[in-house]
C-alpha cells in the first residue's frame, strides 16, 4: 500500500463525518415517526390510558405499547393498537409513517373518514381496520398501495362502491369488506387477482351478477362468501373451476335458475351456502361427490330433489 498521500487523520474525521450525518439522519427520521404517533395520540381518546402513561418523550417511540421498529433503520415499521377501547379520528400525521408496513387498529371506537395522506404509505402489506366506527366512500387511494397482501375494513360504517383502483393490489392475498354499506357492481378486476385466496363481500348490498370466469384468474381462490347482497342473474356454470375452494356462500341473494353441475368438482369443498335464492330446478346429483362438505344450505329455494 502507498502511504505517502494518505493521512489517516484526515481518513478518520471523514469516516466520523459520515457516521454523523448517518446517524442524525436516523435521528430525524426517528423523530419524524414520534411526533407523527404523538399527534395520533392527542387526537385519540384513551379511557384506560395506556397510551397515555407509555407513549411520552421520555423513551424512544421504538419501546411504546404497540410500536414495532425497523432493526435496521430503527423506523417505526409496525403499529397494533388492537382492543384497546380507543376512540376518535385518524390524523393525517399518520401518513408521515413512511416506513409502516403493518396498521392494526381492529376492535375500537374509531370513527370519521381515512385520511387521504394514508395513500403515502407505500411500504404497507397488513391493514387491519374491522370493526370500528369508520365511515364514508370507499377510500380510492388504497388502490395506490400495491404492495398490500392483507385488507381488512370489516364492519364498519363505510359507504358508496368498490372503486376498480382494488384491482391495483396485484399482490393482495385476502379481501374482507364485509358487513358495510356498499352498494353497486363488484368491479371486474377484483377477481383478476392471481394471488387472492379469500374475498369476503358479504353484508352490503352489492348488485349484478356474478362474471361466467369467475375463477379463471384465482387459482388460489379457497374461500369466497358473497351471501346477504342484492347478486341477481345465475350462478356462474363455470364455478367448478375454482379447484382449492373450501367455502362458497351465496345464500341470501336473488340468484335464479339452475344449481351448475360443475360445483361437483369443488371436491375440496367444506361449506356450500345457496339459501334463500331464488334457485330452481332438481338439486344435481354431483353435489354428492364433495365427500369432504361438512355444510349445506339450500332452504328456501325451489328446489326438487
Amino acid at each position: 500500500m502507498d502511504t505517502r498521500n494518505f493521512h489517516f487523520p484526515s481518513f478518520a474525521f471523514m469516516c466520523i463525518h459520515c457516521f454523523m450525518i448517518s446517524y442524525a439522519i436516523i435521528v430525524r427520521n426517528l423523530t419524524t415517526d414520534q411526533r407523527a404517533l404523538l399527534e395520533f395520540k392527542n387526537q385519540i381518546f384513551d379511557p384506560r390510558n395506556i397510551l397515555a402513561d407509555n407513549w411520552t418523550t421520555n423513551t424512544s417511540a421504538c419501546n411504546w405499547i404497540g410500536v414495532s421498529c425497523a432493526a435496521k433503520h430503527r423506523r417505526v415499521r409496525a403499529l397494533n393498537l388492537s382492543n384497546m377501547g380507543l376512540t376518535g379520528t385518524i390524523p393525517s400525521h399518520l401518513g408521515n409513517l413512511s416506513f409502516l408496513d403493518s396498521l392494526d387498529l381492529k376492535n375500537n371506537s374509531f370513527h370519521g373518514h381515512l385520511p387521504t395522506e394514508m395513500g403515502q404509505l407505500s411500504r404497507l402489506k397488513f391493514i387491519k381496520l374491522s370493526v370500528n366506527f369508520f365511515s364514508g366512500e370507499f377510500p380510492s387511494w388504497l388502490g395506490m398501495l400495491n404492495k398490500v397482501l392483507y385488507l381488512n375494513l370489516r364492519n364498519n360504517n363505510f359507504t358508496g362502491t368498490i372503486p376498480p383502483q382494488l384491482g391495483n393490489l396485484s399482490f393482495l392475498v385476502y379481501l374482507n369488506l364485509s358487513h358495510n354499506d356498499f352498494h353497486g357492481h363488484v368491479p371486474s378486476a377484483i377477481y383478476n387477482i392471481s394471488s387472492q385466496q379469500k374475498i369476503d363481500l358479504s353484508y352490503n348490498s352489492l348488485s349484478g351478477s356474478l362474471p361466467e370466469n369467475i375463477c379463471h384468474n384465482l387459482p388460489k381462490f379457497e374461500t369466497l362468501y358473497l351471501a346477504s347482497n342484492d347478486f341477481s342473474g345465475r350462478i356462474p356454470s363455470k364455478v367448478g373451476d375454482c379447484s382449492n375452494l373450501q367455502y362458497l356462500s351465496f345464500g341470501h341473494n336473488r340468484l335464479n335458475g339452475i344449481i351448475p353441475k360443475s360445483i361437483g368438482n369443488l371436491t375440496r369443498l367444506k361449506g356450500l351456502y345457496l339459501g334463500e335464492n331464488n334457485l330452481e330446478g332438481e338439486i344435481p346429483w354431483e353435489i354428492g361427490n364433495l365427500r369432504g362438505l361438512e355444510e349445506l344450505t339450500l332452504g328456501q329455494n325451489n328446489l326438487t330433489e
